[in-house]
């Protein structure tokens, strides 16, 4: 048990830290209310109201979104191999050179397909 006493008191540090910025947020802060601070934050764009149903949606958003998910795993299996390089052998760096081609292709099939223009 002694051995999680340093991992228990640094969790109730940080929670306690936690609750009293909370706290402290809340009676020090001011408390200037007006329709802009109440309204819906959307990234500077003036929100609009949307059609019953939600309307149509960019799609560009979600293929930015999976295009950071591949790279970001691309790095993911990048990162251990480069570390223990000398330890894989041929095998390896045949491997990681046909996944690195596989991202490579999708990545010029996105740019040919324009899917990286915010037009």
């Amino acid at each position: 048990m002694n051995v999680y006493v340093p991992i228990l008191v640094l969790g109730a540090l940080a929670v306690g830290f936690a609750v009293f910025s909370v706290i402290m947020g809340l009676i020090v802060g001011p408390r200037r209310y007006n329709r802009a601070k109440l309204d819906a934050y959307e990234c500077g764009i003036e929100p609009t109201p949307q059609p019953m149903g939600g309307g149509r949606f960019p799609v560009k958003y979600y293929l930015t979104a999976m295009l950071f998910i591949v790279f970001d795993i691309e790095i993911v299996f990048l990162y251990p191999w480069a570390v223990s390089f000398d330890a894989f052998g041929l095998f390896a760096l045949v491997e990681m050179f046909l996944f690195v081609l596989t991202v490579i292709v999708a990545y010029a099939y996105v740019w040919r397909r324009g899917g990286l223009n915010w037009d």
